[in-house]
């Protein structure tokens, strides 16, 4: 781990690791909290099986308390759901013998297991349709009481869980997305560096799409934690600044990376290559220098970096770019060749204005912390 030494001492390193960790050893203790406490609870009320609140407890406790929302009001639709369905087929079929039960557990799986296809919301309902089909047959228990005993563990697991994670340690989605949002801009800052690496050299196209599919992944994970952010908002359960326009400056930062990835597809002509060189490491040096500071500035919610060092390299490139038309190079290209060259100077005039968003953005997502911190330093 960075920072540790040799000479450093046990306790130093468990402090480390713990440090580093805090995230996942925080839902580790609300999981074993929200276990205990559900399967005692259930005791207590006597339900005939805590197994099933012990596990929704511990289904419905995730990373954060947004996603514990979501999974909680997702698993308990599921069960409802599959617990009528399940106590209406178990009323209506009789299990007079093997085929009868058979039929039944075919007719009870089959629909919910199609909609839980279309709807993973509702995946838990042909399970919680096959348990209300088949306790009966082991404990001479009644359909319906078999629905409403495993709609009541269930609610009462659900509830335990995201009570848990909203009371204990409770980890809130918002510091999660900032963090998520600062590892894209580092991913993206070295994409970018193999990209503009293209300009000279050429970029193979395998080489292309995997630079692409990375962040695209990045930014698909980044809209999960920014959903659970939103949902935290929505419910009032944690504050913080709106996640949209962060995700969506990502998503157009994104689409600047396909532009000038195409446009590396193959070396500039060399004509081009050579007066561009030097002005385009001043600029790819720029931008990686911008998305990393903007990336370390959501980390500790602080304001946004400085855009000269940026404006000053485009203003550069730009000026040889000016020069080399004056000088009638560009007439000399070749269709595609000239293509790729204007298409890579609008992909970094429209880098530079997405990432002047970027710095309101990151702007707005330092407010919160200013506020915190000022409401911190007030005396009582």
């Amino acid at each position: 781990m960075v920072g540790m030494t040799r000479n450093t001492g046990p306790w130093q390193r468990l402090r480390a690791v713990v440090l580093h960790h805090r995230v996942q050893l925080a839902l580790s203790v609300r999981m074993t909290i929200a276990a205990l406490a559900s399967y005692l609870l259930a005791q207590a009320l006597q339900l005939p099986l805590p197994l099933w609140a012990v596990l929704t407890a511990v289904i419905v406790t995730q990373m954060s308390v947004g996603r514990s929302l979501k999974a909680t009001f997702d698993y308990l639709a599921g069960t409802i759901g599959g617990a009528i369905y399940g106590g209406a087929i178990g009323v209506l079929i009789s299990y007079t013998n093997e085929a009868a039960l058979l039929a039944g557990l075919a007719v009870a799986v089959a629909p919910l297991a199609l909609i839980a296809a279309i709807n993973p919301r509702f995946s838990v309902a042909p399970i919680t349709a096959i348990i209300v089909v088949l306790i009966p047959t082991m404990t001479h228990a009644t359909a319906i009481s078999s629905a409403i005993d495993r709609v009541t563990e269930v609610a009462l697991g659900g509830f335990t869980g995201f009570f848990v994670s909203f009371l204990l340690l409770p980890a809130n989605a918002h510091p999660l997305v900032a963090a998520a949002a600062a590892r894209t801009l580092e991913q993206m800052a070295r994409a970018l560096a193999a990209l503009l690496a293209g300009l000279r050299d050429g970029l193979d196209v395998d080489a292309l799409h995997r630079i692409q599919d990375g962040i695209g992944q990045a930014l698909e994970q980044l809209n999960v934690i920014g959903d659970e952010a939103e949902r935290e908002r929505a419910a009032r359960l944690a504050a913080g600044a709106d996640t949209g326009p962060l995700l969506r400056t990502l998503l157009r930062l994104r689409h600047d990376l396909v532009m000038v990835g195409r446009a590396a597809l193959n070396p500039l002509p060399d004509a081009v290559r050579t007066r561009l060189e030097v002005p385009l490491t001043h600029v790819g040096a720029a931008f990686d220098q911008y998305l990393r500071a903007s990336a370390a500035a959501l980390r500790a919610g602080a304001q946004q970096p400085s855009l000269d060092a940026m404006e000053s390299a485009l203003e550069a490139y730009a000026a040889e770019v000016a020069a080399l038309r004056r000088d009638g190079v560009t007439r000399t290209l070749t269709d595609d060749a000239a293509e790729r060259f204007f298409a890579l100077g609008f992909a970094l005039e429209q880098m530079h204005a997405n990432c002047t968003d970027l710095g309101r953005v990151v702007a707005e997502w330092a407010e919160p912390a200013k506020e915190a911190g000022r409401g911190k330093a007030q005396p009582d």
